[in-house]
């Protein structure tokens, strides 16, 4: 039997059912700009309240980067946007030090790294000396220039758009690149009801995402982010998660499993989906939800079965006691 909280806390329950109306608020502002994607714009808000961060791999013009736009614009932090090109360098995301003629010394100015919410777009365009510029801060919250480091503003979270492989002037991520990536999703194409209301919407003299108001502040967000922390996680659901781990790891179609940091961020993924739920604990079907989508961009596997399809196979087998 699911072990849940021996005590029920009302204050915490209540909470949660802040959170619930605020994330439903939140989401129908995104769902006004990028529609017929609801499921999408659910993944990234539960990711980004986990501490994770977004690939949205997909072929250009399907809305990535105004499914970007469109959550910061509904959640009032600091938004930069990156444009990746294979000419870009380094020190154009950090930063660099800056010779300062008044203060004759050099001065750290900062790059557009330094926001709350930065999309990094078309991030496999540049190349990977210039893609690795983003690890320190994506898995530290910090980045190091000549030796010194800075901080990061709370929350800092990364949503990058990743063009598919086959395209001209596309770089491989390498799969320690990958791995600081919580989720990898896809928008993909729009039904043709949705298509035929993005054309009425999107078709008029104002882009539709200038007119998105701000439904919570940043205080709010880092308040849902610290509030995921106290969802309970049994010893039932550590299991769950640990034997799942352990079955793809012995399968020999697995020629990259998944690592300690994966297990790690599917339980924070779970627990932020628990809450969604108006719940305090987490079960095995917070995993199974987003299992796939956490786990398949960091794994190698043999043969022709994609890696969603796999991880959803490797799921059934797992057994819930």
């Amino acid at each position: 039997m699911l072990h849940v909280p021996p005590v029920r806390d009302p204050a915490l329950s209540a909470r949660i059912e802040v959170f619930r109306e605020q994330f439903r608020r939140v989401r129908e502002s995104a769902g006004r700009v990028i529609l017929g994607k609801d499921d999408v714009i659910f993944k990234c808000l539960v990711v980004l309240t986990a501490k994770g961060h977004i690939l949205l791999k997909d072929v250009p013009g399907t809305g990535k980067t105004m499914l970007a736009r469109a959550i910061s614009a509904s959640v009032a932090t600091e938004f930069r946007r990156i444009q990746f090109t294979p000419d870009l360098l380094p020190m154009d995301i950090t930063g660099t030090n800056v010779f300062d003629l008044r203060q004759k010394q050099f001065v750290f100015q900062p790059g557009p790294v330094f926001c709350n919410l930065l999309l990094a777009d078309e991030l496999n365009r540049a190349t990977p000396k210039t893609q690795s510029a983003l690890l320190e801060s994506m898995a530290e919250g910090q980045v190091t220039v000549e030796g010194v480091t800075h901080r990061l503003p709370p929350p800092f979270l990364v949503m990058a758009t990743m063009n598919p492989l086959d395209h001209d002037g596309t770089y491989v991520l390498p799969q320690a690149q990958l791995d600081r990536f919580t989720a990898q999703l896809s928008m993909g194409f729009p039904n043709a009801e949705a298509e035929m209301q993005m054309l009425d919407v999107h078709l008029g003299a104002r882009p539709p995402v200038e007119d998105v108001q701000h439904v919570i502040d940043r205080e709010t967000f880092l308040g849902w982010q610290e509030l995921a922390t106290r969802i309970f996680l049994g010893e039932e659901v550590k299991r769950y998660l640990v034997k799942l781990a352990n079955l793809i790891r012995s399968d020999s179609l697995a020629l990259a499993p998944p690592s300690p940091r994966a297990i790690l961020m599917m339980a924070r993924v779970a627990q932020v989906h628990a809450m969604t739920q108006g719940r305090d604990y987490v079960t095995p079907d917070d995993v199974r939800a987003l299992a796939p989508d956490v786990l398949a961009h960091r794994m190698i596997i043999s043969g022709d079965e994609a890696g969603h399809s796999y991880v959803s196979r490797m799921l059934e087998k797992v057994p819930l006691s």
